[in-house]
């Protein structure tokens, strides 16, 4: 194995789950429920990152209109079915963004800015971190136009399709960025190194996430609302109990306007808040919440 510090096994410490101290959530709650809305910006001129419709050659050719205009459907209709959603049943989530989105898209930026969604860095265009030729100077655009939209830099960043370069977490570290949602690994916050000190990394989801769900696997909506009930059912009664699991847990979900922002799937995700919703066990956290109450339990994972 290389001994560069770079590697994520030099930069996480191993802890196992039953090991580390029990943590506790205000006002006797178990669960700490993070949803987060991924918007982004699309190239027209890149082949799309995601795609509905093959092409006729099963080769993608450029320019793919029917797949950009699939993502601009969830732009100018989708997200607008979620920013309702969490307005009418007063939740407010975290907003995954490219920082040209609040260029491109200023209304959509406004909107979610006005309604007290919390910005997390998202690249700058959805384009994998990888073939960024200068990863430093595209975080820096991102923070940069992410804090001229919401008026304060982002404490928050979530890689492009989750895509980081072995220096991502250092220069992100560098750049005024606190907590990461890159590496999905656990069920309670935990610290990675970097060069200029840890960073927290957030338990994003890569299951309860429209994407890999049914982008990817091509699952039902139905199979994200199972899912994410399930989830909670366990890690509440995990969080409740007495064994070695117990404490408090954090869950995250993930949408995409043009996913599940679409009509025959909307009423999946209001399905799944009103059930949250209903729990006395659970609240709803934007990502500086959870990384805030995080660093004052004086965990040192």
């Amino acid at each position: 194995m290389s001994d560069d510090p770079r590697r994520p096994e030099h930069r996480l410490t191993y802890r196992a789950a039953v090991d580390r101290p029990r943590l506790t959530l205000p006002g006797g709650r178990h669960l700490a429920v993070w949803p987060v809305v991924n918007v982004e910006h699309w190239l027209i001129d890149n082949p799309m990152p995601r795609q509905a419709l093959v092409a006729p050659t099963a080769a993608p050719l450029l320019p793919d209109v029917p797949n950009w205009a699939w993502h601009e459907y969830g732009m100018r209709v989708g997200f607008w079915r979620f920013l309702d959603a969490f307005a009418r049943r007063g939740i407010r989530p975290t907003l995954s963004i490219n920082g040209s989105v609040c260029r491109t898209y200023p209304r959509v930026a406004e909107a979610a800015r006005d309604a007290g969604w919390e910005f997390m860095g998202h690249g700058f265009v959805q384009v994998p971190t990888h073939r960024v030729a200068d990863e430093a100077g595209m975080i820096a655009r991102t923070v940069e136009a992410i804090a001229a939209c919401t008026g304060a830099p982002p404490a928050g960043w979530l890689g492009p399709g989750l895509t980081e370069t072995l220096d991502t977490p250092d220069l992100l570290k560098a750049a005024g960025i606190a907590y990461l949602g890159d590496w999905p690994m656990d069920d309670r916050p935990c610290r990675i190194a970097t060069r200029h000190g840890p960073l927290v990394t957030l338990p994003y989801s890569v299951e309860i996430n429209d994407v890999p769900l049914i982008a990817v696997q091509q699952q039902p909506a139905e199979e994200f609302l199972a899912r994410a009930l399930a989830q909670v059912e366990r890690l509440a009664a995990e969080a409740a109990g007495d064994g070695p699991l117990g404490g408090a847990k954090v869950m995250s979900f993930a949408i995409h306007p043009y996913l599940t922002g679409v009509p025959h799937r909307i009423a999946v995700v209001e399905r799944l808040l009103d059930a949250l919703l209903a729990r006395s066990d659970v609240v709803f956290w934007q990502g500086r919440d959870i990384l805030d109450w995080y660093l004052g339990t004086g965990d040192d994972a």
